[in-house]
């Protein structure tokens, strides 16, 4: 089978590399005037600035050409037409199909999956409107004032991250809480102000089997029916999202609070479904509606928009630029917005659950560097922390910036600081500062020959790092969603490119069944099977410490 790589514009790509890794980023800006403008993207709501990454207009081409090469269009249009694209399970991959707000038929396999998902939706919608009204009551005949969500992974870490970059637009009709932990700590401190008579849990659970989520799903059940003393409790206090109805059912949640997924929806990819109650919960079901629109609106620039001008594409050509040919290890994720303080753990799972992959389509090793490790914070606190390795350390860390024209709790002078920060840390990272400018800094200061010798070198940073710089009118439902969108279509062109199976998790499937095994050994008298002897001594000492002899 050919390789990625055998391609000429790959192959191309690789020799340009060489070239560009002696250019300066300060030298390209000096010597064209319309870099900006040649290289950034004005999208509704949304502007992309890549002008301060190492590329050319011949970079730019020839990446272009490499992505008409691997036909990422033609997996484009198989994607949004319902083709099995999961290769390695045999699926569809239709999360765009969640929040296709046109309302144009898809007919997969003899279903309408628009009229599907419409069905849903209107479930959700009376749902969300009888606990936010009162209208849905406990046991004891009370009003739900809490909303606690169980799940794990994609069915935690999406509805979170969307509830706390949107919580300025939540009425407080309900207080919604997360439990994602397996550590009892977590889900101890979250019930213990609560009143059970006015809680409701959504266990959410593609499988209803995860092991993390059913354990604390059973927690809390035995938490209501200690305060209740009527397991009946559990039909006024449970609903369930999930594509397996008869497990959801056997735990006691009543058939009709069970909402839907499907196996062409991936649990990275799911907040767009029934996965995200919560928010729609917190905020109103016109919001989560306004979520979708913004997704959708991005689907449709995705899809309409030739790849020279198409942000999602441009972000993952960049993104395999940095790290396939110029050998970036990992990226940044910096928001300088404090709604956003989870985007970076949800892009991390977007993005290294889906393409931390070493073996193509084909099952074939790939030869080359797929996708960086992702990592990040919130940019002010980065500063003062990880920052210093942005600048000065011996590796280059691409990094995106993403920030507001206008902030969500405006606080008179907060936002133009916070800010100036914004556009400063994009710039120093690309000039940096030579030792000839510290030494004349220095000088003019009145400091000793002597001292500026000592100090110069501590004081130079090379600059020439690279950036994306996306700047949002401001954070809403629907530019959050669009922000949300872009990074999951990037997250697919990544994958058509280096031809890896993005909408699998492998990798998290050995871990899992591996625990399911170890479980039973940690228990008191159980047999410890054959490990490793690291493994087997570290369970044994475990038990010793816990249970005494073994």
């Amino acid at each position: 089978m050919s390789s990625r790589d055998e391609l000429a514009s790959w192959q191309f790509l690789v020799e340009h590399a060489k070239e560009m890794k002696q250019c300066h980023l300060n030298t390209l800006f000096a010597q064209d005037s319309e870099r900006f403008n040649k290289l950034s993207l004005k999208l509704p709501h949304l502007l992309l600035d890549y002008s301060k990454n190492l590329v050319t207009d011949k970079t730019m081409s020839a990446l272009i050409a490499l992505a008409k090469e691997c036909d990422v269009e033609l997996w484009r249009d198989k994607m949004f037409a319902g083709e099995r694209i999961n290769l390695t399970e045999n699926r569809s991959v239709l999360h765009t199909a969640l929040r296709n707000r046109s309302g144009t038929k898809l007919m997969v396999e003899g279903e309408n999956i628009t009229e599907v998902v419409d069905q849903q939706l209107e479930k959700m919608a009376v749902f969300v409107k009888q606990v936010r009204q009162g209208e849905w009551k406990g046991y004891s005949g009370k009003r739900i004032t809490d909303i606690v969500n169980i799940g794990v992974g994609g069915s935690n870490l999406g509805p979170q991250m969307v509830t706390e970059a949107l919580k300025h637009y939540s009425d407080d009709s309900v207080r919604v809480h997360y439990v994602s932990n397996v550590d009892g700590a977590q889900i101890a401190e979250v019930l213990r102000p609560l009143d059970p008579a006015r809680v409701l849990f959504v266990i959410s659970s593609k499988t209803f089997t995860t092991t993390e989520t059913i354990t604390n799903a059973n927690t809390a059940k035995r938490w209501l029916i200690s305060a209740s003393f009527d397991q009946e409790a559990v039909k006024h206090h449970f609903v369930a999202v999930t594509a397996n109805i008869e497990n959801a059912v056997n735990f006691g949640i009543d058939a009709e609070n069970i909402f839907s997924m499907w196996d062409w929806v991936g649990g990275r990819f799911s907040l767009w479904s029934a996965i995200g109650l919560p928010i729609a919960l917190d905020m109103g079901f016109d919001k989560f509606i306004e979520l979708l629109e913004g997704a959708h609106q991005m689907d449709l620039h995705f899809c309409q928009t030739p790849l020279e001008k198409n942000a999602p594409a441009i972000l993952a050509l960049l993104s395999l630029w940095n790290t396939t040919f110029l050998g970036s290890q990992s990226q940044a994720i910096l928001p300088y917005d404090q709604t956003l303080h989870m985007l970076a753990s949800y892009l991390q799972q977007a993005e290294m659950e889906s393409n931390g992959k070493s073996v193509n389509w084909h099952g074939e090793e790939i030869n080359y560097q797929s996708v960086p490790s992702i990592w990040g914070g919130l940019g002010i606190d980065g500063q003062h922390a990880f920052y210093q390795y942005l600048h000065q350390s011996k590796n280059v860390i691409p990094a995106d910036f993403i920030g507001s024209v206008e902030s969500s709790t405006p606080i008179g002078g907060h936002h133009d600081t916070l800010m100036s920060n914004f556009f400063a840390q994009t710039e120093a990272l690309m000039s940096g500062v030579n030792e000839k400018h510290v030494r004349e800094d220095l000088k003019a200061k009145g400091r000793t020959p002597e001292y500026i010798d000592q100090l110069a070198p501590h004081k130079v940073h090379q600059g020439n790092r690279p950036t994306n710089t996306i700047l949002l009118d401001r954070i809403d439902p629907h530019s959050l969603g669009g922000l949300i969108a872009l990074y999951e279509q990037k997250i697919f062109v990544q994958g058509i490119i280096l031809q890896i199976c993005s909408f699998d998790q492998w990798g998290v499937e050995l871990g899992k069944g591996l625990a399911a095994k170890i479980h039973q050994e940690l228990k008191q008298g159980g047999e410890i099977a054959k490990h490793d002897s690291s493994t087997f001594n570290l369970i044994q000492y475990y038990k010793q410490i816990r249970y005494g002899d073994v």
